[in-house]
């Protein structure tokens, strides 16, 4: 069949018809949304300002004092992060299925049983003044840029077909309260171990699950200083690498402020002011997850239809909260919840109601931040974190004078000798009531200790003959002795060397583990491929290799067989938050009472792991790839659900090294969320990346170009005294 010219032309003229209103299309609603960086604007500051971007996009601000700096800091980060932080306040305040409807309503009905919302309304009350300055600065630079860019807000807002609500200084305490929940919820732990208590063996049950061990596969995150004595430069060394969800957007934003006494750089949580991980001129500061269980269910003797609930041998009268939750192309859904002396009945069970306790709901919501910015020593970053309300973090220091340094923070909650928080408590006796938080100044710390080294990794920092009870789920020895191991082995390190110590994947369990295996085989004369390979197999837990993926298989079949002796008809809804440390314990001791033959065990379990490893990558074990089975894959929540070109927009599937119990702590959905080295020496040296990039916005060229770097565990320098200025904005007041 053969087509005339004319219609050619037509089929040609209706493609580039097609392609220009595609091109338009693209350009009005993804490319004019683009953060302006270079020219000028006028904007409500005091005094003329600017906002210089290196070749990474992180906005240097100079302004003539701190509110213009903040009101700066708002404004930027909405130019590149506006739909994320809308995200999370709606997520926090439980209001997603507004916007995208039934999807989000889980989560919604969640975050309103958490009472998120509320939390953030009473802390904006209570706030002392000059921290609701702060974030009434912050806020009021986020409108600007909010009614500055009406029309041309960024892709989300019109794929989603809403426009933003001004921000407000709850909506900051919202974020804040987003990252309180993550790091701090326990309360599935608690009726997780409670079911296998009343299924199971208890004794078994208290083996697999101790109050002071959590599972490794959670938020957590690995920090550490050397003094002068330790450096090559002579100068302290600080290196931090918090463990979080990976997503798009990265979770992190970098940023420096300077302004008069500030003069700060580091990262921030979008949505949030000031620098919550970084340096200024004179000190410098990481954080780690303290771990510390801030959450207990209370079983509660309440009548649901009126409220009225036991106390201590009386009769308590709850509070009802009646809420209706917005659903994008549905009616309303109503929530009903009844509020105890405890705190919301969070939680209906085999007929049985639990109230949350939560040390958020009762710790305020002071923000020290912006002191912890401009703080110049030891005392004055002590007497900002004094105020710091949670959640729970061990805080690494060191300064230009030499000092090294460590502090736990956050409101934690003192219990009775007798109750350990880790199952619900019988909230009528009232013999579990909390006693208060534990003082700031007992909580662990130390200054400049013998051997110049400081290392947490979310390990128990509190003795055992502390005054107070401690509960937590504090993450084994592993990676905090990996970290103290590299350490050791120079005497003398460079800043940039440190790198080497954030990227490392030996396991120290799963070495453990493979050993463990091959003994099994040798004492019953078994042999095969799968064996030969993890014999000389040296621990590393690196992709393109087999043998750390037979070692996570045996793993998870041994989890499942533990937890199905421990609870029969359990193992597959309770095996994850079991510790690595608690299993090798097990193997190492190897009680009577579990198994008659432990090297049957482990046979057995690998014979299961080569099956399940046969379906996954083919019969072939020696060419079974780690980093296909340990991938990672992030998804944009919203260009990544458009047909044919959303998985442009996502990062992966990538193979990755690293497990949960290696320094570089690396799983299917966490991992390293920022690296940070701080060299004291030249701060213009230290070195600074986040996982994905600075912008949001895909069209951004800053949208994922740290991710080759982060992968490849390179960084770039955090530029302080000398900025490299590729692109300068101008601000001159209205």
């Amino acid at each position: 069949m053969f087509f005339s010219t004319p219609f050619l032309r037509v089929i040609n003229l209706s493609i580039a018809v097609l392609l220009i209103a595609l091109s338009g299309a693209v350009y009005w609603y993804a490319w004019r949304p683009l953060a302006q960086t270079t020219g000028e604007i006028t904007a409500p500051v005091s005094a003329e300002a600017t906002v210089a971007r290196d070749a990474i996009g992180v906005p240097h601000i100079t302004a003539a004092n701190w509110e213009d700096a903040i009101f700066l800091q708002g404004y930027v980060t909405a130019q590149d992060r506006l739909w994320q932080m809308d995200a999370l306040r709606r997520l926090a305040a439980g209001e997603l299925a507004e916007v995208v409807g039934q999807q989000a309503l889980a989560s919604d009905q969640e975050s309103r049983r958490l009472r998120l919302a509320r939390l953030a309304d009473n802390a904006v009350e209570s706030m002392p003044a000059a921290d609701r300055a702060v974030l009434a600065a912050y806020a009021r630079g986020v409108n600007h840029y909010i009614e500055t860019h009406r029309g041309k807000l960024p892709l989300e807002f019109k794929l989603l077909n809403y426009d933003p609500r001004p921000w407000r200084i709850r909506d900051s305490v919202l974020a804040g309260l987003h990252m309180y929940r993550t790091l701090t919820t326990s309360w599935r732990e608690e009726i997780n171990k409670l079911h296998m208590l009343q299924k199971g063996d208890r004794d078994k049950v208290e083996y697999l699950f101790p109050t002071r061990t959590g599972g490794e596969v959670q938020p957590g995150s690995n920090a550490w200083a050397l003094s002068g004595a330790r450096s090559a430069t002579g100068k302290p060394i600080l290196a931090n690498d918090p463990h979080l969800e990976f997503s798009i957007p990265a979770t992190w934003y970098m940023i420096h402020l300077h302004a008069g006494d500030l003069n700060v750089s580091g990262v921030s949580l979008p949505g949030v002011p000031a620098i919550i991980v970084g340096h200024n001129e004179r000190i410098a500061w990481g954080v780690t997850n303290l771990q510390f269980d801030v959450q207990d269910l209370y079983r509660e003797q309440i009548d649901p239809r009126t409220g009225r609930y036991a106390f201590q041998g009386k009769v308590e009268q709850a509070r009802l909260d009646r809420e209706a939750i917005a659903v994008k192309g549905s009616k309303p859904v109503i929530l009903e919840q009844w509020i105890t002396r405890h705190g919301p009945v969070f939680l209906s069970d085999e007929n049985q109601s639990y109230a949350l306790r939560w040390a958020a709901a009762e710790a305020g919501f002071p923000f020290p931040f912006l002191d912890l910015n401009r703080a110049r020593n030891w005392d004055e970053f002590n007497a900002a974190l004094a105020r710091f309300p949670g959640p729970g973090q061990n805080f690494v220091y060191a300064d230009v004078d030499g000092n090294i340094g460590y502090h736990a923070t956050g409101h934690l909650p003192v219990r009775p000798p007798n109750c350990r928080g880790d199952v619900p408590a019988d909230g009528a006796s009232g013999d579990c009531e909390w006693q208060g938080f534990v003082p700031f100044d007992d909580l662990p710390h130390f200054f400049n200790p013998a051997g110049g080294e400081i290392v947490t990794a979310n390990q128990n920092p509190f003795p055992a003959d502390y005054r107070y009870p401690v509960s937590g789920d504090f993450a084994a020895y592993y990676r905090a002795s990996e970290i103290r191991t590299l350490l050791d082995r120079k005497p003398k390190w460079q800043p940039q060397e440190i790198l080497s110590v954030q990227k490392d994947v030996y396991s120290a369990f799963s070495h453990f583990l493979a050993q463990q295996i091959v003994h099994a085989a040798d004492a019953r004369k078994q042999s095969g491929e799968a064996v030969t390979l993890l014999r000389s197999w040296n621990g590393q837990m690196e992709k393109e290799t087999a043998a750390p993926m037979i070692v996570a298989l045996v793993y998870e079949q041994l989890k499942k067989a533990l937890a199905e002796r421990a609870a029969p008809g359990l193992a597959d809804a309770y095996t994850l938050p079991m510790a690595p440390a608690v299993v090798e314990k097990l193997l190492r001791e190897r009680p009577a009472g579990w198994f008659d033959d432990y090297d049957a065990l482990l046979l057995k379990c690998l014979a299961s792991a080569m099956e399940e490893g046969t379906k996954i990558e083919g019969s072939k074990i020696s060419r079974w790839d780690y980093g296909q089975y340990n991938r990672l894959h992030i998804v944009n929540p919203i260009e990544g659900q458009l047909p044919l070109i959303g998985k442009y927009f996502d990062i992966g599937p990538v193979p990755m090294s690293g497990s949960p119990t290696t320094v570089k702590q690396s799983t299917a959905r966490l991992g390293p969320s920022m690296r940070m080295i701080v060299d004291f020496s030249d701060l213009d040296r230290s070195l600074q990346n986040i996982t994905i990039g600075e912008s949001g916005q895909p069209l951004s060229k800053h949208y994922k170009d740290q991710w080759g770097a982060y992968y490849g565990a390179t960084s770039y320098p955090m530029q302080f005294h000398k900025i490299d200025a590729r692109a300068i904005l101008k601000v001159n007041p209205q």
